[in-house]
């Protein structure tokens, strides 16, 4: 009986300890134009790796030291701090190169991971289609490549598989080299060819000439409970970062005549790593070509002027910042006064629609933002009967509400694509052809 018991106990000591959440602590880069405040962003990071935060060290400079990035004092007092609160590795905010990480887990004895390493294995554990785990392996392969000398030992057993499971290590971090680079040929092989699948699924709708408006902004802002909300799409919706992965085009209804495809895509976030923004170039590729951006903006969050200036420059990066658009700040109906005012709201983005996809609010603002943009401002044409097949052009690119054939014309209130410039020339090959005959 005694045996029995301490069998018994001993399973269930090796059950606890399998499900124990894995404790980190933080290492925030230092902010002196903000005063150093913890660094939130990387707390949700590992949160939403299901990790345990044990604490917390923000520093105040980082040396450019050869070992540490910094003196070998504070190095010493980080590694102190980790083992006093019984941490299980150490994360820090910022990219550390391989031989600092060899070097830190040397003196620290236990795992030492970075901003982007989290960001990979959070879009690791998101990955749902093929596209998608394909993109995540080749970011994994390009990210791990340059750490292969490195022996982990003991270590390697958190590092490999999810956190908190004490599994094997990742294979491809005992493969050497030449296999490495082999399967990232491979891996990238398979994508271009997802990559023609995409780009002739895109011609066929282009084909359909019906105008295209992507939904962009930092993760967890509430792009697919926008979509969901607008279209009655049934995107995964988690309050989580980069809940979703996989872009998801859904037709949207902007009256009884006209639609637009709407497309929710992965979101960004500060200092992305770039082998992400690399392997997932096909996925935002259907950013950069899209007609209209919708750029959804978290209200409530006292950081969304800084996640804004950031979508910016990843727009920039992927030449998509010359698309029109429009910000929608999101989640308005959570705005609290004493975390940010709606006249800072108002200052910082003056033309935003106000919107929530909890209460609809700001829907109507967004279906006339949209209907303006990408089916062009209602006109009345009056088109000669020598002229009737312009009217066909008006019904394959642009949506005719009202048409009327009398005896010497034809009369067409109409929606074209397109705007006309400061010198009255249209923007569109069909505006221009229609110009003369707007009444």
């Amino acid at each position: 009986m005694f045996i029995l018991k301490c069998i018994i106990n001993f399973m269930i000591e090796i059950q606890q300890e399998q499900e124990r959440k894995v404790k980190c602590l933080l290492v925030g880069a230092p902010d002196k134009k903000n005063g150093n405040p913890e660094p939130k962003e990387l707390q949700s990071l590992v949160q939403t790796l299901d990790m345990e935060i044990a604490g917390t060290i923000v520093l105040t400079r980082i040396e450019p030291t050869p070992a540490y990035g910094m003196g070998t004092g504070k190095a010493q007092e980080i590694v102190d701090k980790a083992k006093e609160v019984f941490a299980d590795c150490i994360v820090f905010d910022w990219e550390i190169d391989p031989s600092k990480q060899r070097n830190w887990e040397k003196l620290a004895n236990m795992p030492v991971f970075d901003r982007n390493e989290v960001i990979i294995r959070i879009f690791d554990s998101r990955a749902q289609t093929k596209e998608a785990s394909l993109q995540v392996e080749l970011a994994k392969l390009q990210y791990s490549l340059p750490r292969l000398s490195h022996t982990y030992g003991d270590m390697a057993r958190q590092r490999g598989g999810s956190f908190g499971n004490k599994g094997s290590g990742e294979t491809q971090l005992e493969l050497d080299r030449r296999q490495i680079e082999d399967k990232i040929v491979q891996i990238k092989k398979e994508l271009a060819q997802v990559a023609i699948n995409r780009n002739i699924q895109r011609k066929q709708r282009e084909r359909t000439a019906t105008a295209t408006c992507s939904l962009v902004g930092y993760t967890n802002a509430g792009k697919s409970s926008l979509l969901n909300a607008l279209t009655g799409a049934d995107v995964l919706v988690e309050n989580k970062l980069f809940a979703t992965l996989d872009p998801t085009t859904r037709k949207f209804a902007l009256s009884e005549a006209s639609s637009v495809l709407m497309t929710d895509t992965v979101g960004f976030i500060s200092n992305l790593p770039h082998t992400l923004i690399d392997a997932f170039k096909s996925t935002l590729e259907e950013t950069s070509l899209s007609d209209f951006l919708l750029i959804v903006v978290d209200a409530s969050d006292p950081d969304c002027e800084k996640q804004y200036q950031q979508v910016q420059k990843v727009l920039k990066e992927i030449h998509a910042e010359e698309i029109p658009q429009t910000v929608v700040l999101n989640k308005f109906d959570l705005v609290k006064e004493k975390f940010i005012t709606v006249s800072q709201l108002n200052k910082a983005f003056p033309n935003a629609i106000h919107a929530s996809a909890k209460t609809e609010l700001g829907f109507e603002e967004i279906i006339s933002v949209l209907t303006e943009n990408l089916l062009g401002t209602k006109r009345k044409f009056k088109i000669p009967m020598e002229k009737a097949d312009l009217v066909e052009l008006a019904r394959k690119n642009g949506t005719i509400e009202k048409e009327e054939w009398l005896e010497n014309f034809i009369e067409l209130t109409a929606r074209i694509p397109g705007t006309f410039d400061e010198t009255g020339n249209a923007t569109t090959r069909t505006l221009s052809l229609l110009k003369e005959f707007i009444v």
